[in-house]
């Protein structure tokens, strides 16, 4: 057992929508991700989805609203929630999620991460 220093684990790698799993607990998976642009409308009909803002700020668009989240806030995408993250500038997130989750969830395309890589 070791304690994880998340600011020395995002200076591993710098590719974008590409998550990295750093720990996993009870079925869940902690992974650290950096997002720049726009992601893909997606929705995950079995799981949902925590995103914590690490540094900058993530829109998380929906159909009915945007959401900004900013440094140290969070928030929680219910299963069966369209959504697609946005951000105009990069920002490290860390998502907590089941292992089973998909990072593109119903929508496959270039972004679609099928084995990811732990650090």
């Amino acid at each position: 057992m070791e304690k994880t220093i998340i600011t020395e684990k995002l200076k591993l790698f710098s590719e974008y929508w590409s998550p990295k799993i750093v720990g996993e607990l009870n079925g869940q998976q902690v992974k650290l991700v950096k997002f720049q642009g726009e992601f893909v409308w997606h929705k995950h009909d079995n799981e949902d989805e925590m995103f914590l803002v690490i540094e900058g700020v993530l829109k998380m668009e929906l159909r009915d609203k945007t959401i900004e989240i900013h440094k140290n806030e969070f928030l929680i995408v219910p299963k069966g929630t369209e959504h697609r993250p946005v951000a105009d500038k990069e920002v490290s997130v860390m998502l907590f999620e089941p292992a089973s989750t998909l990072n593109t969830g119903n929508t496959e395309n270039e972004l679609t991460k099928h084995h990811l890589e732990t650090i």
